[in-house]
């Protein structure tokens, strides 16, 4: 799966497979865009309230319906509300469950390549149905902030049984990275957390009831469930989407006289600041999807690229922050801003946790002789010498 502008490369063993520029990329340029093969919205999300097309998870609410519900002040009215990409009149749903999609096109893709599986009748009714109780079950093991969701597990399982070949779509699934036996069982247990380590069993025996497992049997080993948790625990890339925040690209790209400028950005600004007090980490409709490409992008501490999500669904856009030469390298960070500003010991520690690898970027090589703090430590260390 390469193409004229990069390639994915077998780096070593121990590293894997890495993305490499195969012409020049200058600052700002789009490297590539790409859909996922599946993505879910995170089970909490969906309980919270974020409407989302089940396809693609784009948002189903209107920008102002978006902000009345987040800052509990149903009184809001936003201005130009053509500036809002959401369209109300196009939105469909399932006749059998109730699912929701942005379009017509987003509900015949989900039924042709895996809804049809996993469609529930009186979803929202039946809590006895095993689907119903693996969701829950799910929820009261990773609570938020998600990374995850079983039902995405779920979703994969439905693309094989639906699937017109269905050994090219395992075959697809087999191109995520893959962990020793000792890596999978310890990402399996951090993508649960400790508290949750004599779960995974349990989980997998639920979604054996809840789904036709008969052409992934082996996912539903004892060791193949691991293995299934693992890889989206390692490839699994964030989804987040808003109706607001495409509101308020679009209204920033009016010509609008000074004094309106003013007053539309302090008013952005204050309901920005009411959705965060209200909701915290809960501001935009978030979930996880499965991507080929960005699934072979390495971390750096001092990356040349960046995942965004410009269009407020789930395509992928892989841009360039700074001019990036023919066969070089393409990484993006696995850590946040914040994360990467902190010391190496810090972002090492980070890394290993949550990724099982030690990063030896240029950055981290040059930090090598730091010593071995965290930046709390770094901070204890300093209010104890002042």
């Amino acid at each position: 799966m390469d193409s004229n502008d990069f390639q994915i490369r077998l780096i070593n063993n121990e590293k894997g497979k890495g993305l490499f520029a195969v012409r020049s990329f200058k600052y700002g340029d789009t490297i590539l865009e790409e859909k996922p093969i599946i993505c879910c919205q995170f089970s909490w999300n969906l309980d919270y309230g974020y409407l989302a097309c089940d396809n693609c998870l784009k948002p189903l609410e209107t920008a102002e319906e978006n902000v009345r519900r987040l800052t509990g002040n149903s009184a809001i009215i936003l201005p130009y509300p053509e500036c809002c990409e959401t369209k109300k009149d196009l939105i469909t749903e399932c006749p059998e469950c109730g699912t929701k999609y942005c379009s017509i096109e987003c509900q015949n893709d989900a039924f042709l390549r895996y809804h049809s599986t996993i469609c529930l009748q009186s979803r929202e009714k039946d809590e006895s149905h095993p689907l119903v109780q693996l969701n829950e079950t799910w929820k009261q093991m990773h609570y938020p902030p998600e990374s995850a969701t079983a039902m995405l597990l779920i979703k994969m399982v439905a693309l094989v049984n639906q699937a017109d070949n269905k050994e090219e779509m395992l075959s697809t699934f087999s191109q995520f990275c893959h962990r020793t036996v000792n890596d999978t069982h310890e990402i399996a247990h951090k993508l649960l957390g400790e508290k949750f380590i004599g779960q995974i069993e349990v989980l997998r025996q639920m979604m054996h009831k809840a789904v036709n497992t008969e052409f992934t049997e082996h996912w539903f080993t004892p060791e193949g469930f691991k293995s299934l948790l693992a890889l989206v625990g390692t490839n699994g890339q964030g989804i987040g989407t808003s109706a607001f925040s495409r509101w308020v690209k679009n209204v920033s790209a009016l010509e609008l006289p000074r004094d309106e400028r003013i007053q539309v950005d302090k008013l952005i600004d204050r309901i920005y600041d009411d959705m965060e007090e209200a909701v915290a980490f809960f501001l935009n409709n978030e979930g996880s999807g499965l991507y080929i490409f960005q699934s072979s992008i390495n971390h750096s501490c001092v990356p040349n690229a960046v995942v965004e999500f410009p269009y407020s669904n789930n395509v992928l856009v892989l841009k360039a922050i700074r001019d990036i030469h023919p066969e070089e390298e393409i990484c993006i960070s696995y850590l946040d801003e914040c994360c990467l500003e902190r010391s190496r010991h810090s972002r090492q520690k980070a890394l290993s946790s949550l990724y099982l690898f030690h990063c030896y970027c240029n950055k981290c090589l040059s930090q090598v002789n730091d010593p071995d703090l965290t930046s709390e430590d770094e901070i204890d260390d300093d209010d104890i010498s002042s």
